[in-house]
């Protein structure tokens, strides 16, 4: 069975969900809640440090008893002591903790009172005014539960690519070893680099298809065998992620993964082109009459659709046709090119490492400079930094800077931006700093216009820099914030701010959509990962995805620059 660090971490969460709804000891909460933070981090796989005998209490956050804990996951896939609370409360009362405003407290009144343990019995409350005049609720309350229970049902049953990539990858290698398999390529929106992934489509080369179906269903994490035919199956894993495959011969393989890559949109407009040429064109290749002309390769489909080469994270019908036909396609942003992260979290705010510890991480990833940007003391979680705070941090950057060789670190801030406009911090000390990194944190539902002028007073700040995953979306749990957008990218691009492209995977924040509109004002981005473990500072793939759905080449990412062109780059005419 395998088991990804986001499942694992799950399991700690659910657990300190279940305990803090009980009314368990804060500590200990606090203990799994981190646990569940440091694992998320990793690019390592647990289950992988587990089957090699690693010391897990090496990890930030990991002591002997929680490290105890996941190797019994790991090694049973099943937590006893998550088992033995769930015996206590209905089935799927954790997921009101899903929706904003519902925390612990909350959730046992909702339980208690109205006996709601459902999102749709929430939902029902909602819409009957039955919620507003509970304890610790309001009206203002009740209505930003009901549109939070319309988007996680909008949401559907979709995973982030980062809880999908260790299946597709434990698939991948298994495949490769069945015998007579010859190519196994990932297809469908997780070759698409989407955000979030519905199912698994598998495509794979062989001139003994059955054979490959037979050692497909018998893939050990398997649940459930869906279909079972002689060039396709389909399974549902242990995860519930669904998992079809197809096998074809050789000569049809780009045809057919271009045709399960997608999307819909993209190849139906493909198809009609054909067909007014009078082609045929399908799964197994491009035909004209009964000989096929192109199929074996995805370079030989678009050439003979006559279409230089698409990248698949372009394939979505906003224009990429047209480009393809013109030769205007976009060079695309590789993870090669960035030279550095400028927004990180150490020990100062809510990070697990010190500085010297994700300096060093960032120096082995082969970083030439990175941004210590710890919180401001605004929200009071996450131990944030003020003036007194910030000058001593100053000062110990500059003196670990000295020490360090091949990476230079440069100081910074994630300052919020409040709700008047105004700043956490004040000028004198942002000054200081090489950059200053502003975000808002709160108040995410204001009136567009409102959450337009309270961003853009912020951004009139000349100290300014970057302002922080912009919409402050957390996807499927939280709207972006409403923002009138043609006017407001105007702005920002007068204002010469930089936008933040969040590699972290439940934010990605800006989405593609949003990314390639900036693109098209002349706004320019950061890639950076929002880091609060060093093992995260290796999700600056996951924005790259993310900038590359968005058109962006190298010259449209500040990170991309070396130092000085960088430090350039930030200055503010």
């Amino acid at each position: 069975m395998v088991l990804s660090n986001a499942q694992i971490a799950q399991m700690f969460e659910e657990l300190a969900d279940l305990l803090a709804i009980e009314g368990a000891d804060p500590f200990k909460i606090r203990a799994y809640r981190n646990a569940a933070r440091t694992i998320s981090g990793l690019a390592r796989s647990l289950q992988s440090m587990v089957e090699e005998g690693a010391d897990l209490t090496e990890l930030p956050g990991i002591g002997e008893h929680i490290a105890a804990k996941i190797e019994e996951i790991v090694r049973t896939g099943r937590l006893r002591k998550l088992e033995q609370l769930k015996k206590h409360f209905p089935p799927h009362l954790t997921d009101l903790l899903h929706i904003e405003g519902i925390g612990p407290k909350r959730a046992r009144i909702l339980y208690e009172q109205l006996g709601i343990t459902t999102l749709d019995q929430l939902k029902a409350a909602a819409e009957a005014h039955r919620i507003r005049t509970l304890p610790g609720f309001s009206t203002q309350l009740e209505e930003k539960i009901l549109h939070a229970t319309l988007l996680a049902k909008k949401a559907g049953r979709r995973f982030l690519y980062t809880e999908a990539e260790p299946h597709a990858a434990a698939l991948e290698r298994y495949l490769e070893a069945c015998p007579h398999v010859e190519r196994v390529v990932i297809a469908g929106s997780f070759r698409r680099r989407r955000e979030t992934v519905g199912d698994l489509d598998i495509v794979t080369t062989s001139r003994h298809p059955e054979e490959v179906i037979g050692c497909f269903v018998r893939y050990p994490d398997t649940r459930e065998v869906i279909a079972q035919g002689t060039t396709r199956s389909t399974i549902l894993l242990h995860s519930d992620i669904q998992v079809d495959l197809r096998c074809v011969p050789p000569e049809s393989f780009g045809a057919t993964l271009h045709y399960f890559t997608g999307s819909k949109a993209h190849n139906i407009a493909i198809r009609i082109e054909q067909k007014a040429r009078g082609r045929k064109v399908n799964e197994y290749g491009i035909f004209e009459g009964d000989e096929r002309i192109a199929g074996a390769t995805e370079e030989e489909f678009y050439a003979a659709a006559g279409l230089r080469y698409i990248e698949p994270e372009l394939r979505e019908r906003r224009g990429e046709l047209r480009a393809a036909r013109e030769g205007t396609l976009p060079d695309l942003i590789t993870r090669e090119e960035l030279r550095g992260d400028l927004h990180v979290h150490t020990r100062w705010s809510d990070g697990t490492e010190t500085i010297e510890a994700m300096a060093e991480a960032a120096r082995r990833l082969g970083h030439e400079y990175l941004a210590i940007t710890d919180h401001s003391r605004h929200m009071p979680i996450v131990h944030g930094l003020d003036v007194s705070r910030l000058e001593e941090q100053i000062d110990a950057i500059d003196r670990i800077d000295r020490t360090l060789e091949r990476i230079t670190l440069l100081k910074g801030i994630e300052v919020d931006i409040l709700v008047d406009g105004t700043l956490a911090l004040p000028d004198t000390i942002l000054s200081r700093l090489d950059l200053v990194v502003a975000a808002v944190h709160d108040h995410f539902d204001l009136p567009p216009s409102q959450q337009s002028a309270r961003i853009l007073k912020a951004l009139d700040n000349p100290l300014v820099n970057i302002l922080a995953h912009p919409t402050g979306r957390l996807i499927g749990r939280r709207q972006p914030c409403r923002l009138p957008w043609k006017s407001w990218l105007e702005e920002v691009h007068r204002r010469g701010v930089i936008l933040e492209i969040n590699a972290q995977p439940s934010r990605l924040d800006l989405d593609d959509i949003h990314i390639k509109r900036a693109k098209e004002a002349g706004i320019r981005f950061a890639i950076s990962t929002d880091a609060h473990t060093a093992d995260s500072l290796d999700y600056l793939r996951y924005g790259v995805y993310q900038a590359r759905r968005g058109w962006l080449e190298k010259g449209d990412v500040i990170n991309t620059l070396p130092l000085e062109k960088l430090r350039q780059a930030l200055r503010r005419s």
